[in-house]
């Protein structure tokens, strides 16, 4: 498919949703104001919009490799400041999805290049859950298991942000949730690692404001 062609497609596209939805375009340009921010895979399989069946400008979200949540990442952590301070959020959802092709990179010693030193954290990882994983049957269950354990380390890491525990401080209706997508059927699974207040915070890792 050539270039031009998806400008072509853009095009039939805004007509076609300005046709359906009269005021949407409009209500768009005023202002966003979602009470989601969606943090997931960059991966072109996993439409964040799409798979909740929300419209543009419903959902703020945040891609990157195995949808990581990094304190030393400025762009993830200023998403999440935007969308906690200034939009409102009330939910963060961390979503992965089964057959990641970074998690499975990390667990092996393939020279993935750059991509190495940004998943050097899911490295480590699989190495605090290495004996669970090792009991698993075959290599795409360990895979799938280690999909779901990353989900719940980005959910935790995103907890212990002094972005989230300022707006638990101070009351803000904030939860933090983790869910994972099939690839094979277009599901996402909740996998029950929610978190909403400091008290799902390690002590450790809180802070005073």
């Amino acid at each position: 498919m050539a270039i031009t062609e998806l400008l072509d497609m853009n095009q039939a596209w805004a007509k076609k949703v300005a046709e359906e939805q009269p005021e949407l375009f409009s209500t768009l340009a005023k202002q966003q104001a979602p009470k989601y921010l969606w943090i997931g895979c960059s991966d072109s399989r996993v439409p964040a919009n799409e798979i909740v069946g929300l419209l543009p400008g419903e959902l703020f979200v945040h891609r990157n490799v195995a949808n990581l949540v990094k304190h030393v990442d400025f762009n993830c952590q200023s998403v999440i400041q935007y969308a906690v301070d200034v939009l409102k959020v009330e939910h963060i959802i961390v979503c992965g999805h089964y057959g990641c092709g970074g998690i499975k990179v990390a667990m092996e010693n393939t020279n993935a290049g750059i991509s190495d030193y940004w998943l050097r954290s899911v490295k480590d990882i699989f190495l605090r859950h290495r004996n669970e994983l090792q009991e698993l049957d075959d290599e795409k269950a360990c895979l799938s298991r280690m999909c779901e354990i990353n989900v719940a380390e980005q959910v935790a890491n995103l907890a212990h942000t002094k972005i989230v525990q300022t707006a638990w401080q101070k009351n803000q209706p904030l939860q933090i949730h983790g869910w994972i997508y099939g690839l094979h059927d277009g599901v996402i699974k909740d996998l029950n690692v929610s978190r909403q207040g400091l008290e799902d915070a390690d002590d450790i890792y809180q802070v005073e404001i």
